[in-house]
């Protein structure tokens, strides 16, 4: 007797494998002045498995991205990025379906990391950076969670999201992370915050595009240093609470105790830049052509 049940699975998985296995091939040149890593094809077999209400019904993950190389340059940035931080490698898996969008990055308490394809190559569209910006944002959360962070609360998650944005600011700065020039990395986070929500009154507000500009941009500034993510949680939100949002935030008063001179003097050498930016009188282009 024939079992339709078992040939019926045999058929759904043989097709899911000849996905994961026949992406196209999206001619990017990966060329980092920083050697990446490349790790052997047998780290990124397919895994499939239910995915959550996040994602369509017919969404599945694994963890493999568009080809070969992309997925060992973005891995080999997970990993980049969680060493910046000091944090075991987060785990990553990517977000396919075929019928519906995944216009999504979340990251999650329990530590790890679910990336949709659809904003992967929409990032990519300007720039291999700009998905590595994504990640390190996504990776700041799993340092909020991991150290009880930010130390800055509010009735949103604004501040949450806007230090995750200080954090990837950081990682593309470190000499020792992306070391990216802002020449590739203002395209990048541009892709990002015009895609962040607006309302003040969601739950899941992120900043507006101003605010996110700003706040990336003093992580970039604080990339000079290399801080731990307590420290850079305390400088970000001291000079965040005091002179970029001022009148949006009740804030307490702060002493500039425990701040380090060099730092303190360098970051306040920045500030009407940083101002501006949140207000707007630097735009969005501006933005892009600082340096």
């Amino acid at each position: 007797m024939i079992n339709y049940l078992k040939i019926s699975v045999l058929i759904i998985m043989s097709l899911f494998i000849f996905s994961c296995q026949q992406e196209e091939d999206v001619s990017t040149d990966l060329e980092q002045s920083n050697a990446i890593e490349q790790l052997s094809e047998k780290d990124f077999s397919c895994v499939y498995s239910f995915v959550d209400n996040n994602w369509g019904p017919n969404a599945y993950r694994n963890n493999f991205i568009i080809n070969q190389a992309h997925t060992n340059f973005i891995y080999a940035h997970n990993s980049r990025i969680a060493s910046l931080f000091g944090i075991p490698t987060v785990p990553l898996s990517f977000i396919h379906d075929n019928s519906g969008p995944t216009f999504n990055a979340l990251s999650f308490s329990s530590g790890r990391i679910d990336y949709g394809e659809d904003i992967y190559r929409q990032a990519l569209s300007k720039g291999v950076i700009a998905p590595v910006a994504i990640l390190a944002h996504e990776i700041g959360h799993q340092l909020q969670y991991r150290y009880n962070l930010p130390t800055r609360q509010e009735n949103t998650v604004r501040a949450t999201e806007l230090e995750a944005d200080g954090y990837a600011g950081y990682y593309l700065k470190r000499p020792n992370g992306y070391n990216a020039t802002w020449t590739e990395a203002g395209p990048a986070f541009a892709f990002a915050f015009d895609i962040g929500d607006f309302s003040t009154s969601s739950p899941d507000h992120h900043g507006t595009p101003r605010q996110r500009r700003s706040a990336t941009r003093l992580g970039w500034y604080l990339g000079q240093y290399d801080l731990t993510p307590r420290n850079f949680d305390n400088y970000f939100f001291y000079y965040y609470n005091q002179y970029v949002l001022p009148g949006n935030l009740k804030i307490a008063d702060q002493k500039r105790k425990g701040l380090d001179a060099k730092i303190d003097a360098f970051i306040a050498s920045k500030l009407e830049e940083l101002v501006k930016l949140n207000t707007g009188e630097l735009d969005a282009d501006d933005f892009i052509n600082l340096d």
